[in-house]
């Protein structure tokens, strides 16, 4: 052993190499592959054999998840059935580093009587899968990162990295949003945050902790006990929010000294206190919340009457954070 260091920095280099030799090649061919994409009236398919096959099925999910249906195909089953998948309409794009691999090779005249539009990513522009496509992209590269020249490194990193360069041009072509995103991911924390609104975690009904404005302050006490926010909303006659009581409040009014339970609530209440739209996304709330330091906020209907009320442990328990 020895030297190890150097090796890794020679593999990256290499690597990144091959990445930065793509950038030429970005022009007129690259417009034609990504115009078929663009508008492809049903899914992409990708398909590539060993390693190839790896990285088609990851750019199938990336473009899958920014806007453009895709799908992966494996070529050998492919021509024992799976060519029923694909249907007009479709692209079919195909990964190979050689050009000649058999089983695309193999699929390409029932693609051909399909109507199928082909993109290939060839290392070898005079390739058969080259020829036979409607467009060529050349990921090409000048070495392997595999001392031996065997196993494909610099070369599979360079289908990837034009993989990505279609699915974000596409993505930004076709305006495709971050709440586009999360409508993909509902299981990830984006989406989580991208989706998940006031009213889908917000207590109403019984659940909301409220006081007459007129109530003194241990019955507020009890209210904020029972509810176990540490708040509760003060309303008017009209049912009409005109304040809010916390245990910051009730923690000030101890300190001043004696006996707070006979008093009024609107002595010791905070006004106008802090509200927010069921609409807003749950993200918009922690973060108000956090502006503030407060723990709690307030959900109106269009008459100011007390709604809702949102606590910051019901967001951080639903994964938004």
């Amino acid at each position: 052993m020895g030297g190890e260091i150097e090796r890794a920095k020679r593999v990256l280099k290499i690597e990144a190499e091959a990445i930065l030799n793509l950038i030429p090649r970005i022009h007129a061919t690259f417009n034609e592959a990504l115009a078929i994409l663009y508008g492809c009236q049903g899914r992409v398919v990708l398909t590539g054999m060993g390693k190839s096959g790896f990285i088609a099925n990851k750019i199938a999910a990336t473009l899958a998840s920014t806007g453009t249906p895709a799908f992966f195909m494996h070529p050998a089953e492919g021509v024992h059935g799976d060519l029923g998948m694909v249907v007009k309409g479709d692209v079919l794009l195909a990964i190979s580093n050689s050009g000649e691999t058999n089983e695309i090779i193999n699929l390409l005249p029932s693609i051909k009587r399909l109507g199928v539009k082909l993109i290939s990513m060839v290392g070898n522009p005079n390739s058969t899968l080259a020829r036979m496509s409607d467009v060529a992209l050349d990921v090409s590269v000048e070495e392997e990162a595999c001392p031996l020249g065997l196993a494909p490194t610099a070369s599979t990193t360079a289908a990837l990295a034009m993989g990505d360069a279609l699915a974000v041009v596409l993505l930004e072509a076709r305006g495709f949003k971050k709440e586009d995103f999360a409508l993909f991911h509902p299981g990830g924390s984006l989406g989580r945050r991208l989706l998940i609104r006031v009213k889908d975690l917000m207590h109403v009904g019984q659940e909301v902790p409220k006081v007459s404005e007129g109530a003194l302050m241990k019955d507020a006490i009890l209210e904020i006990t029972s509810k176990k926010l540490g708040v509760t909303s003060v309303v008017n006659d009209r049912g009409e929010l005109v304040g809010i009581l916390t245990d910051g409040d009730l923690r000030r009014a101890l300190e001043r000294g004696g006996n707070i339970l006979p008093h009024g609530v609107a002595e010791y209440m905070t006004r106008q206190p802090k509200v927010i739209d069921e609409e807003e996304l749950a993200a918009k709330a922690l973060q108000v919340m956090e502006s503030f330091a407060i723990t709690s906020l307030l959900i109106l209907d269009p008459q100011r009457r007390v709604k809702g009320i949102l606590h910051m442990h019901d967001i951080l328990k639903s994964g938004v954070v």
